[in-house]
């Protein structure tokens, strides 16, 4: 079992920086899997990131230079920095975990997921 609680998001113009942070809490094992995924209004579950315990990351094409996943083992924490930030970028975020020896980038592969927090960009 684990417990995700994110914090950060909130509204910023286009150009813009913004930081996610997930606490999670429970069976932190090294065969966990931690990211995120995003929906805008109207869409579908989007996976914006992915990052394995061993630090390996991957990114949607459309967030790939301007945004980081990070994680702190230590603290089990789990970070997205979104830099040059554009509308397209407004939807609800959430943390998601799930016990994987690779990273997924299906929804439906996360049994865990975070109340979520909603980022708006403004042109």
């Amino acid at each position: 079992q684990v417990q995700l609680v994110e914090s950060g998001g909130g509204s910023v113009q286009e150009g813009g920086s913004l930081r996610l942070s997930c606490a999670a809490y429970g069976d932190i094992t090294s065969n966990i899997c931690m990211g995120w995924f995003r929906q805008a209004p109207g869409k579908e579950h989007e996976w914006v990131a992915t990052i394995d315990r061993g630090g390996s990351r991957s990114y949607v094409d459309s967030v790939k230079g301007r945004f980081t996943i990070s994680q702190d083992n230590a603290k089990n924490t789990l970070s997205l920095q979104m830099n040059s930030l554009k509308p397209d970028d407004t939807a609800m975020y959430y943390c998601a975990a799930g016990y994987m020896w690779y990273c997924s980038s299906r929804d439906k592969d996360f049994g865990y997921w975070g109340q979520g927090t909603q980022v708006t960009v403004s042109s």
